[in-house]
């Protein structure tokens, strides 16, 4: 085992880049479950984005261009889940599962003339002689612009949520819709609106896998990410900042899985593979452990 092998430096920049995807999608669904909606359908999402953007980026040859097309598609595709929950009012978390199941053989469908094929890079952000400062430098000035708009993100989500008043309309809507009709709020306009944000949001995320962290498109690359911003979601306790910490906590799994392998560690792939899922599990037996029975779902009505 040669531990001298793993980079400091550049296993928490990796770390950045690893979780931006999945802080990306756990920060919509945030949104839309603080409106009291849960919406199962975040990996459906996240690869219809990922190939979305890849073909928008392909075909336009600008990689910002193809995030705009991934939120885009995503948004759309969210939009049926709306439609079928918040009008038609079926079933959230069965039609949620049905979007997931929809969203990768819609995903298939559409990229099988792009296999094979590269992105366009994404450049980094140039931040001078910032970028210099030993340690520091590489760590958090190295990186592109999607990396630098999720922590972004994450703010302005929180100060959203916390200060303005369209904030506190949208949390007295998850809280109690009843209510918030009462008040005069349009409950169904304001959850479609919080779910065609969270699938934008999923969007980018996928876009992030399909342009920066491979680049390129290969069926089922999300690979259960979006099933792990649903737990962060309830590991973070529906709050921006620690869904930020949560998603840097999976995003250093990933990471170290690679490093130990490049240390002469010999652990089984297999092993590696599930261990994300794994981690995921136990961070929601232990969080479900620390609350009162049925507090888990506090945060979202069933439309049924």
């Amino acid at each position: 085992m040669d531990f001298g092998s793993i980079n400091p430096t550049l296993l928490i920049a990796s770390l950045m880049v690893a979780a931006t995807p999945i802080l990306l999608a756990a920060l919509g669904e945030l949104v839309v479950e603080r409106a009291g909606v849960l919406n199962l359908g975040v990996e459906g999402m996240m690869i219809t984005g990922a190939i979305c953007g890849f073909i928008a980026a392909v075909t336009t040859g600008s990689p910002m261009l193809g995030f705009l097309g991934a939120a885009v598609g995503s948004a759309l595709l969210s939009l049926l889940f709306a439609v079928l929950t918040q009008i038609l009012l079926s079933n959230q978390v069965a039609t949620g599962l049905a979007l997931t199941l929809f969203g990768l053989g819609l995903s298939s469908l559409l990229g099988q003339g792009y296999v094979g094929m590269r992105a366009p890079s994404l450049p980094k952000v140039d931040f001078g002689v910032l970028g210099e400062i030993p340690f520091f430098g590489r760590v958090i000035f190295g990186h592109d612009p999607m990396v630098y708009i999720s922590l972004l993100l994450v703010a302005c989500v929180w100060a959203f949520l916390k200060f303005s008043s369209a904030g506190l309309i949208l949390r007295a809507v998850g809280e109690n819709h009843t209510a918030a009709h009462a008040l005069g709020y349009n409950v169904v306009v304001i959850r479609i609106a919080a779910i065609a944000f969270g699938g934008a949001c999923a969007g980018l995320g996928g876009a992030y896998l399909s342009l920066v962290r491979v680049p390129q498109w290969t069926e089922g690359m999300t690979a259960g990410a979006g099933w792990i911003a649903l737990a962060i979601v309830v590991f973070a306790s529906w709050r921006p900042w620690r869904l930020l910490l949560g998603a840097y906590l999976f995003g250093g799994v990933t990471v170290l899985q690679l490093n130990l392998q490049a240390g002469g560690i010999a652990i089984p792939v297999e092993y590696l593979s599930m261990s994300p899922y794994v981690i995921t599990i136990l961070v929601l037996v232990l969080m479900s452990a620390g609350r009162a029975p049925g507090s888990l779902g506090k945060t979202f009505h069933a439309s049924t």
